[in-house]
């Protein structure tokens, strides 16, 4: 049988991981009109139970201009998640952002199908 404080646990951080998501929903890359989330720049999003977020992302090159501001957005908007309780966001090139990253979702925005 479920012990049902670890059932609990886990439907508050699933809870808490799609507000998280929510939030990487509204930080756009500027040069492309799709949500950070949709467009595959976030590789791994780790919630624990005590409200750490742990961020592996990367950006669609390592010459975009945004490299310096937008990782520091996530930070500030995800830290901003009611139970986010500390933000890591680290930036990573390995593998590096192809479209093939995006979901079908962005694709169909940006006229791909």
């Amino acid at each position: 049988m479920p012990d049902a404080q670890n059932t609990e646990t886990g439907q508050n951080v699933d809870l808490l991981k799609q507000k998280v998501i929510d939030t990487l929903c509204t930080i756009f890359d500027p040069e492309i009109p799709v949500n950070i989330y949709e467009l595959g720049l976030i590789y791994h999003l780790d919630v624990q139970p005590d409200g750490k977020v742990d961020i592996q992302m990367t950006l669609t090159s390592p010459m975009c201009p945004v490299a310096g501001s937008l990782p520091p957005e996530v930070e500030t908007k995800v830290n901003a998640v009611p139970g986010v309780t500390n933000v890591t966001v680290e930036l990573v090139w390995d593998p590096p952002w192809s479209m093939d990253k995006m979901s079908e979702a962005a694709k169909l925005q940006l006229g791909f199908f």
